[in-house]
């Protein structure tokens, strides 16, 4: 079993700062890919940032020189540094993480259960 949990989530004003953390437990053999995607009510879940195990990272056009995604490989955990925030930055914010477990052959993905993000104008 692998569970991801995030937190960090709330309720901010236009321009303000937030921090998103993820941490992974269970059986983990290895994490290749951690990564954080967000659904706003209406629209499609989307990739923000996305961040290998050896630091290559990718995000999306709409959050380049705001948000900075950082992952510390000996605890399983990832951050989301959310800087600049805007009105449409307000989603569900959830961690993402193609992890490989102790007892399967291939790696699958997991997914944490979301926190929300409000930015407020």
């Amino acid at each position: 079993q692998v569970q991801l949990v995030e937190s960090g989530g709330g309720l901010v004003q236009d321009g303000g700062s937030l921090r998103l953390s993820c941490a992974a437990s269970g059986s983990i053999f290895n994490i290749y890919v951690m990564g954080w995607y967000r659904q706003a009510p209406g629209k499609e879940r989307e990739l923000v940032a996305q961040i290998s195990s050896i630091g290559n990272t990718i995000y999306a056009d709409s959050v380049k020189g705001r948000f900075t995604v950082s992952r510390d490989i000996s605890k399983n955990t990832m951050a989301l540094q959310m800087n600049s925030l805007k009105p449409e930055d307000t989603a569900v914010y959830y961690c993402n993480g193609l992890i490989k477990t102790d007892y399967a052959t291939n790696a699958q993905t997991y997914w944490g259960q979301g926190t929300q993000v409000t930015v407020s104008s």
